[in-house]
């Protein structure tokens, strides 16, 4: 049983967690943003991907083994940039929208009424 000061203590924890909110740097260029956002694409591209291929047998034509497992996550990841960099699925410009509306609410939230930037 834990008793009352313990308990008080993971409660004060638990709520001081609850009302953290992630923070974004602040120093984020939109052109950062973007990159981050099509880098975030191209590993959810490849994500999506790799059920995929797995299914895909190594025939004996080609060698199969462990070599070609290694090359097909290789190509499995290219495949996934080259969707991101082409825009196909349309998820880095939403992520890259929503990152700069984030960081431009920190932004707002950071300076009070008279310009200062608060602690």
């Amino acid at each position: 049983m834990i008793d009352t000061s313990s308990q008080m203590l993971l409660d004060s924890a638990r709520n001081q967690a609850f009302a953290a909110k992630p923070r974004m740097p602040m120093d984020g260029t939109p052109d950062a943003i973007k990159k981050s956002a099509i880098e975030f694409e191209a590993v959810f591209a490849q994500q999506m991907l790799e059920p995929m291929f797995a299914e895909v047998s190594n025939d004996s034509m080609f060698g199969g083994g462990h070599a070609e497992g290694i090359y097909q996550s290789m190509m499995v990841q290219e495949f996934g940039q080259l969707i991101a960099q082409q825009g196909s699925l349309g998820i880095a410009d939403t992520v890259a929208k929503e990152m700069l509306k984030i960081q431009e609410a920190q932004s707002k939230t950071a300076t009070n009424t008279t310009g200062e930037i608060s602690q």
